[in-house]
């Protein structure tokens, strides 16, 4: 007996049959589980998931059918594996937060963003969504191959039509055997404008496409969740390549509330972040004191959206606290790009383009094999209609031949020989009913075989025809794109640390909008037109209660905008890195953009191209005090800001220029006072310095601007009822600093307080903005030029408790060419002489 089983041992090599057998395993991990076929995007479970479903019937017309049914079908006939990694592919396909166009509408708990399960499968129900019917159109038209599936009772498709690039549309992810995919979600519209721009390339200038206009397309990866893509070096590398990584910043907004405090609120999150994962995550910061400054954590979100509140001390400074967030959670995360996928059964890192190329092949054998399917069908059909067509003109010989004939075959024999018809032909002829005799029918038989001949000749300049076949291709998936494409959830933000990033940003004129309670915006000129004096004006911006705009200046995207508080901080941005904004939006609130201190606000807002030497910045405070300091004293500006100017405790900064040590200062104040001097009389100090005594004021009294004298001829002054004048500035005599200053403006009570001043040209005009944030635009040539001691006229028609709230100018210029505008403001920006101004067309009514 023992001798047997020896017998029945068989001595291998064990190295070469673990070789053996972990190379089989690998490469059925890789080619039959783990990884996605290029053309369609899936993978196998996937794909038989979703033709089980359409075998079922169970499409989105249709009522939903169990989980437990559709799994059961999938495993029993196509994927024998367990059933519940084939419900957990299943639930995938149905969570929006999971894939960006879900294929499949679920019905019932699939679970939550919240890391939280789906119900069993016997409670869940589920069918096609409308867009997973575009994978699956025409898969009966033998668009593409079948074979058997694992027991041969059943066959299953290789691949699906994909009647849109599925793979970069809603991405995947997995992990082989020595390998991983990890592809993002990208919008359809932008995925599908790259395939019909590599189409018009070939139809249109029989080329291929270049890459580099496939990147102006599509602008990046598009998340289910949203947030925002930090920079376009990770994208650029990924879509060149094939690997990258994206780093992806949750969308949040600094909020203040009633009692002083700030509140970071969270609205939309990296992709696949556990939100209360991440909620934890926080808390165990706090409590091990790694952040400090968080009071309370809630999670407010609900069905209308996401919202994570986070509530700061009254002290704490929301941005520090905000980047602390970013670096020890995953407020901030990165997406690690590996664009692997199968192409003839291979593993293969593919490039964006090469991505949409194996797509479109694929598209083109589709349309191939169904139109050649339908040309198939068509020539059948038409043939059928050429023999009765013959018999309806023979009918009396054919009813004679079917009557005389003992039975159906040798009548079909005997029409055959009589008439030269096949099989086919004579079948069709000897089931023709009576009514077909009718008029009526026949005139139906010619028709429909003028329409088949019509659509035979179609289909074979189609098939013999590339340009003509791309063109079908290119008509069929423009229908999807405008049926289902939607716009960007994930916006493309700034990165500080990808320098290239400014590269991109389009150098243009650009108006900056800032309010009293600190919300700030960027908008594209062309948002204002010219009126006459007097005129209501338009809306220019959204405000809350009690909230008007304070600042507006005009620059361009590539200006550093250089941002003084009333604490004497500076701050800078570039004019880019501010939202840009639609006219009415209220803007993005500043603290999201600068790490201010409490109690700190905005006072004075500069643009400058650069720090130059022999420049100084000439700052000037509430109670008459003036400073100047070298501007290359200010070029490292930290995130946190630079101390600027020491204040007294009861004086704020109002006011800050860019001058060269040659010019005179022009102060004036809210009571109509006016002092002018140069500013030599003001000794240069260092950038902690507090200053001296520009202006002498009385008790009551503050200064409201200050100006130069090389920016114009005359002082526009403007009152707080809409009144104003132009006075020549020759009648302001140059004094030394330190006095109390000449008469300017006669307040008396239709006027109002003086609330702004400035030094302009008769080729100016001026925009005047009101604390409701409406805003009108006048010429100045307009506006009476007036001695010093007068009230003026009216310059704008205001409403009751309605008041001027801030003025600015802009100059007008020769009709020039974009180029010529932008270089021309850049000198005149880089020169002294001018100052918050902007060159525009002089001509042009769409522009301000």
């Amino acid at each position: 007996m023992d001798e047997n089983i020896f017998d029945k041992v068989h001595e291998v090599d064990l190295k070469k049959t673990m070789e053996t057998s972990y190379i089989d395993y690998a490469m059925s991990v890789i080619a039959a589980r783990a990884l996605p076929d290029v053309r369609d995007g899936l993978k196998p479970v996937q794909r038989r998931i979703l033709y089980a479903m359409i075998e079922l019937n169970n499409g989105p017309d249709k009522p939903h059918r169990k989980c437990a049914r559709i799994v059961g079908d999938a495993m029993g006939k196509y994927h024998p594996h367990g059933d519940s990694s084939i419900y957990g592919a299943l639930v995938n396909l149905a969570q929006e937060w999971s894939t960006r166009y879900p294929l499949v509408d679920g019905h019932g708990n699939f679970g939550s963003v919240d890391g939280d399960g789906a119900a069993a499968m016997r409670y869940t129900e589920a069918r096609l969504s409308k867009i997973s019917m575009e994978l699956l159109s025409d898969i009966n038209k033998n668009t593409v191959d079948f074979i058997p599936n694992f027991d041969e009772t059943e066959k299953e498709p290789v691949v699906l039509p994909s009647r849109f690039p599925n793979l970069l549309v809603n991405g995947t992810s997995g992990i082989a055997v020595g390998m991983a995919t990890n592809i993002p979600p990208h919008n359809l519209r932008e995925v599908i404008n790259a395939v019909v721009k590599i189409i018009d390339n070939n139809i249109e200038e029989n080329r291929d496409t270049d890459i580099e206009e496939l990147l102006e397309i599509v602008k990046g990866p598009d998340f289910p969740t949203g947030a925002t893509i930090l920079g376009t070096r990770g994208i650029d590398e990924a879509y060149r390549t094939g690997r990258g990584k994206i780093r992806v910043r949750a969308v949040t907004d600094i909020e203040a509330m009633p009692n002083g405090k700030n509140r970071i609120i969270v609205t939309e999150l990296p992709y696949m972040v556990n939100k209360a994962r991440l909620i934890e995550k926080i808390a165990e910061l706090v409590r091990d004191k790694k952040i400090n400054g968080i009071t309370e954590l809630r999670d407010e979100s609900n069905r209308t959206g996401m919202r994570i509140c986070i509530e700061l001390r009254r002290d704490a400074n929301a941005n520090v606290i905000l980047n602390q967030l970013y670096k020890h959670t995953q407020l901030q995360d990165t997406f690690g790009v590996i664009m692997l996928a199968l192409v003839n059964n291979e593993p293969r890192v593919l490039n964006l383009h090469q991505m949409l190329d194996y797509y479109l092949k694929h598209q083109e054998e589709v349309v191939t094999r169904r139109i050649q399917y339908d040309l198939n069908k068509a020539e059948e059909r038409a043939h059928i209609l050429k023999g009765l067509m013959i018999a309806l003109d023979n009918i009396d010989e054919v009813i004679h031949i079917i009557r005389s004939s003992a039975n159906v075959s040798i009548a079909k024999i005997s029409l055959m020989e009589r008439f030269g018809l096949d099989d086919v032909q004579a079948q069709a002829i000897v089931d023709m009913r009576l009514r077909a005799l009718t008029g009526l029918e026949r005139e139906k038989l010619e028709t429909e075989l003028k329409e088949l001949m019509e659509k035979i000749a179609e289909y074979k300049a189609i098939l013999a025809d590339r340009k003509k076949l791309l063109a079908v291709i290119r008509e069929e998936i423009i229908i999807i794109r405008d049926k289902f494409g939607d716009d960007r959830r994930t916006s493309i933000g700034f990165d500080e640390f990808d320098i290239s990033m400014e590269d991109l940003i389009p150098k243009e004129n650009t108006v900056i909008a800032m309010t009293r309670l600190g919300y700030i915006k960027r908008m594209t000129i062309d948002n204002f037109k010219s009126q006459h004096r007097g005129g209501k004006g338009i809306k220019g911006m959204q405000t809350i209660e009690e909230d008007f705009i304070e600042d507006l200046l005009m620059t361009t995207t590539h200006h550093y905008i250089m941002f003084f508080t009333n604490k004497g901080r500076v701050y800078r941005l570039k004019a880019y890195e501010i939202p840009e904004s639609g006219r009415t939006a209220r803007g993005t609130a500043i603290v999201n953009l600068l790490q201010l201190l409490p109690e700190e606000r905005i006072t004075a807002i500069i643009p400058l191209r650069e720090y130059q030497e022999n420049r100084y910045l000439f700052m000037a405070t509430k109670k008459g005090i003036v400073k100047k300091t070298p501007i290359k004293d200010y070029e490292n500006i930290r995130k946190s800001g630079l101390q600027a100017i020491n204040l007294r405790e009861d004086d704020d900064l109002i006011e800050v220029k860019s001058t060269n040590n040659k010019k005179d200062i022009i102060l004036v104040t809210k009571y109509g006072q006016c002092i002018r001097f140069n500013e030599k009389d003001v000794r240069s100090t260092g950038r902690t310095s507090m200053g001296v005594i520009g202006m002498n004021i009385v008790s009551g009294d503050e200064i409201i601007g200050m100006q130069l004298d090389t920016q114009g001829d005359y002082l526009l002054f403007v009152s707080e009822k809409g009144m104003g004048k132009r006075t020549k500035i020759d009648e302001f005599t140059v004094q030394h600093r330190g006095g109390k200053g000449v008469k300017c403006y006669k307040i008396t009570e239709k006027t109002g307080y003086v609330v702004g001043v400035k030094v302009v040209n008769d080729d100016n005009e001026i925009m005047i903005i009101t604390t409701e944030g409406i805003i009108i635009r006048l010429a100045v040539g307009d506006i009476s030029d007036l001695g010093r001691i007068t009230s003026g006229v009216k310059l704008i028609n205001l409403n009751p408790d309605v008041s001027v709230a801030k003025f600015t100018k802009v100059r007008e210029s020769e009709n020039k060419s974009e180029d010529e505008l932008i270089q021309n403001l850049e000198k005149e920006l880089e020169e002294e002489d001018i100052n918050n101004e902007i060159v525009i067309p002089s001509n042009d009514d769409n522009l301000l």
